[in-house]
């Protein structure tokens, strides 16, 4: 077996960061929206504020979210979007997961 194979197969070339339910979904969401409000988010990822505001900071921490916080009107709003890091981070991810699957 190569070295090529082995690595498509690795379960630790998984990025752990991407891979958690709610962080997939979040992730996977954004990389389609462009960006989405945190209610937006919320609603999608189906968890709690708190359960999304601890996801959101891992992925922040992490670079691949970027979070602003604004006014609309006299209304807070966070907004977020995939940064240029998180998009090259997502495209890898499901490069690899192609290739566990045997499509890549």
């Amino acid at each position: 077996m190569s070295d090529s194979i082995d690595r498509d197969y690795d379960y630790r070339e998984i990025d752990e960061v991407i891979h958690g339910r709610v962080r997939l979904s979040i992730m996977a969401y954004l990389s389609g929206a462009g960006s989405a409000s945190f209610a937006e988010l919320q609603q999608r990822a189906q968890v709690n504020e708190g359960n999304l505001s601890v996801h959101l900071r891992k992925l922040e921490e992490a670079g691949y979210v970027e979070i602003e916080k604004r006014f609309v009107g006299r209304k807070p709003q966070t907004l977020c979007r995939l940064s240029r890091s998180g998009r090259d981070a997502w495209i890898a991810y499901i490069g690899h997961m192609q290739r566990l699957l045997g499509g890549g």
